[in-house]
C-alpha cells in the first residue's frame, strides 16, 4: 500500500472518530450541577447519558460477540466501567453515572486543573495558613510550615502519599481551596465530567462532593495526556524532603525520606502482585466512599482505563483485585465486543458541528438497550455521508477534535513498559 494513501487513510479514520465522539455526546447543561444530596444505597432507574445511553441504565451494560470472554462473576464494586484509552469506547460498564462519593481519586480532577500552572522548578516556602483546613485523619505525606518544597515534590506527595497537606499547599499557591474548588468544578464541566461536583479539592468526605465511575475515567484520561500527570502517577517511590535541623553546634541540615506509591497495582502488596503493564493512576479511601480506584495499564499496544468503586467485600486489596479482573477481561475482549458507549471530548473540542451534546439514536454504539445483544454498526453508509458533510461544514471543529484524539496516543512510562510479570 503507498505511504500517502496509508496517510490520507489514517486522516480520514481520525476525522471520522473525531465526529463519532461528537455525536455521542449526551445532552446536558451548561451551568454547574447542584450539590446533590447523600448518594442512595441503589442506583438510580435514570443517569446521565453523557456518551451514550446505555451507560445511563443501572446494572451491567455488555454487549458480547463472538469469542468474547464473560465477565467476571464476583465482581462486588457498586460501580466500574471499562473503557480503551486511546478510541475511548466503553467496552463495558456497570452503574457507570452513579454519583457516588470519590475520595482521593478526586486528586486526578485537582492535578489535571492545577498541574499546568506552575513549573516543577518553583518553590514555596509553607506557611502555617497554607495548612489550615485539612479533615481530620487526612492522608499526610508529611510537609512542615516554614520549610520550602518544589512543585515537583509536591506533586510527588499528592499522587505517591495522597497527601492532603500537598493540596492545601498547592491550592494556596493557586490563591486559596475556594478559588480551587471553583476551577476544578470549572474544568469539571470542560471535559463534561457533569457527575462531578466538588466541594474539597482534596477528595475529603464532604456534603454533596460525588463523581462517578464514568467521570473518574473521562478525568485520568486528560490528565494522562500531559506528560507531567504521566510521570507523577507512574512513579513507585521518591525521596520526599524532610525537616531542617540544627546540630549542636548550630549547622542546619534537611534530609529526606523515602515515600512509596500507595497505588498497589503499581507498587505491590502483600499476597498481590503488581500488575503487568500498571502505569498509574489514583486510588482513593474514605469511610463514606470506600474504596475507589482508577488505573490505566497497557498490553500488546492495547492501552485501558478501568474505574472501581466502592466494592462491597472487605477483603484487602479488593478494589485492586477487581480491577486486575476487569484489566485482565478487557485485553482479552478487545475487539470481540461491541462498545456500549464512549468516553467524549472535551467541551472545546466537541464544540461546533451541531449540538455537542446530541443524544445517539437506538442502533448508534452505546445506543442500545440489553445486556448481552450486540449493538447496531455505527459503520452505515449514511453515517460516512455524514462525515462528509461534517468535513465540509466544520472543518475548524474537526481540527480540534482530531488533535484531542491524536493526543491520546501519549507514551506510557518506559519503566511501565518493561517490567516484566512479576
Amino acid at each position: 500500500m503507498p505511504a500517502a494513501f496509508r496517510t490520507t487513510r489514517r486522516s480520514l479514520l481520525v476525522t471520522s472518530a473525531a465526529l463519532l465522539s461528537v455525536s455521542l455526546t449526551a445532552p446536558a447543561a451548561l451551568a454547574a450541577p447542584t450539590a446533590p444530596k447523600t448518594p442512595s444505597a441503589t442506583p438510580p432507574a435514570h443517569m446521565s447519558g453523557v456518551g451514550g445511553a446505555r451507560l445511563g441504565l443501572p446494572g451491567t451494560q455488555v454487549s458480547l460477540g463472538p469469542g468474547a470472554p464473560v465477565l467476571p462473576k464476583d465482581l462486588s464494586g457498586r460501580s466500574w466501567i471499562v473503557a480503551d484509552a486511546e478510541s475511548g469506547q466503553v467496552l463495558a460498564s456497570h452503574n457507570a453515572h452513579w454519583r457516588l462519593p470519590p475520595a482521593s481519586t478526586m486528586k486526578m480532577l485537582f492535578a489535571d486543573t492545577v498541574l499546568p500552572r506552575f513549573p516543577k522548578t518553583q518553590t514555596h516556602k509553607v506557611a502555617p495558613s497554607d495548612l489550615a483546613g485539612m479533615g481530620e485523619g487526612s492522608s499526610l505525606v508529611g510537609i512542615k510550615e516554614n520549610e520550602t518544597y518544589t512543585v515537583h515534590d509536591l506533586w510527588l506527595g499528592v499522587f505517591l502519599r495522597s497527601g492532603n497537606d500537598a493540596v492545601h499547599v498547592l491550592s494556596a499557591m493557586n490563591n486559596g481551596v475556594a478559588r480551587t474548588v471553583e476551577d476544578m468544578n470549572a474544568h469539571a464541566q470542560e471535559l463534561q465530567a457533569l457527575d462531578t461536583h466538588v466541594v474539597s479539592p482534596d477528595g475529603y468526605d464532604a456534603p454533596g462532593q460525588v463523581s462517578s465511575a464514568y467521570d473518574l475515567t473521562l478525568i485520568a484520561r486528560s490528565g494522562l495526556q500531559k506528560k507531567d500527570f504521566r510521570e507523577y502517577c507512574s512513579t513507585v517511590r521518591a525521596q520526599f524532603p524532610g525537616e531542617t535541623k540544627k546540630d549542636k553546634k548550630g549547622k542546619s541540615s534537611r534530609s529526606s525520606f523515602e515515600i512509596q506509591n500507595t497505588n498497589r497495582l503499581l507498587s505491590g502488596d502483600a499476597g498481590l502482585s503488581v500488575y503487568p503493564g500498571i502505569a498509574g493512576v489514583k486510588n482513593g479511601y474514605t469511610t463514606n466512599a470506600g474504596n475507589t480506584f482508577t488505573g490505566v495499564a497497557e498490553r500488546g499496544g492495547k492501552v485501558l482505563l478501568v474505574t472501581v468503586m466502592n466494592p462491597q467485600k472487605t477483603d484487602h486489596d479488593e478494589v485492586y483485585r477487581e480491577t486486575a479482573q476487569l484489566f485482565d477481561w478487557g485485553f482479552k475482549a478487545a475487539g470481540k465486543v461491541q462498545p456500549v458507549g464512549t468516553l467524549v471530548p472535551p467541551r472545546s473540542a466537541a464544540t461546533g458541528g451541531g449540538q455537542p451534546g446530541s443524544a445517539p439514536s437506538a442502533g448508534q454504539a452505546g445506543g442500545g438497550h440489553g445486556g448481552s445483544t450486540a449493538s447496531a454498526s455505527t459503520g452505515s453508509g449514511s453515517s460516512g455521508m455524514g462525515v462528509a458533510a461534517g468535513i465540509a461544514a466544520g472543518v475548524l471543529v474537526l481540527l480540534a477534535a482530531g488533535a484531542f484524539l491524536v493526543n491520546r496516543r501519549w507514551p506510557l512510562p518506559e519503566l511501565m513498559r518493561r517490567r516484566p510479570r512479576p
